[in-house]
């Protein structure tokens, strides 16, 4: 885990590099946490280490366990198919959002993505992957200038990026991503919203195909 920066409160600080940790599997399913290992880790007091904790509880991404006291939670299976059958409906309703709004700046910002998703591809370390697949995603929500499709959605992409680095290491994966990533923001830009809401929504369920072998 990487040291605090002073740009924002302690508490948000060490929630994010705990939640980045779990999520890119620095901190494996089942890892005990103690508050004053982080603490020192950290170099920050154990007050901001045990708010982030129980934030993360609450999220599901810790849990109590025992004599152990805090773990890192497992993969949720059930959470996992629960999150794609909202993503199958929400994000075919972000991509309508976001098509009669885009201006000239949120179309370069979708293609600066799109290329360096694709530019991650044959990066080695498969984060960078997943952050660029996260991103693209994010900016949708936010163009759709709705706050709770994207308060949600970050939400729910930090449990999906729990095992997607595993997924997108198959060979060929990753091209098809962001050949699909492509497809849709192509459709938003020529401002046909209903093909692109289509392509959405089947792109969430071939995505849920290629992950849900990996969480069986």
């Amino acid at each position: 885990m990487e040291a605090i920066q002073p740009q924002k409160t302690l508490v948000e600080q060490a929630y994010t590099i705990i939640l980045d940790a779990i999520c890119d599997r620095t901190l494996r399913p089942g890892e005990r946490l103690t508050q004053e290992q982080i603490a020192a880790r950290l170099n920050v007091s154990r007050q901001p280490v045990m708010h982030a904790l129980a934030t993360l509880k609450s999220q599901g991404f810790v849990r109590e366990s025992g004599k152990r006291g805090v773990v890192v939670a497992p993969i949720d299976r059930e959470r996992f198919e629960a999150i794609y059958q909202f993503r199958s409906a929400i994000e075919p309703l972000a991509v309508r959002l976001a098509t009669p709004r885009l201006d000239a700046e949120a179309v370069a910002r979708g293609r600066a993505l799109i290329g360096r998703g694709t530019a991650a591809i044959d990066a080695p370390d498969p984060r960078a992957l997943v952050r660029a697949d996260m991103d693209f995603h994010l900016l949708i929500y936010e163009l759709s200038g709705n706050p709770l499709i994207l308060e949600t959605m970050r939400l729910n992409w930090h449990h999906l990026r729990r095992s997607m680095d595993e997924v997108l290491r198959t060979p060929g994966m990753s091209t098809s991503v962001w050949k699909e990533h492509d497809a849709i923001f192509g459709a938003m830009v020529r401002g046909d919203a209903d093909a692109a809401a289509s392509l959405a929504e089947q792109h969430v369920r071939q995505a849920m195909n290629r992950v849900a072998p990996g969480l069986a």
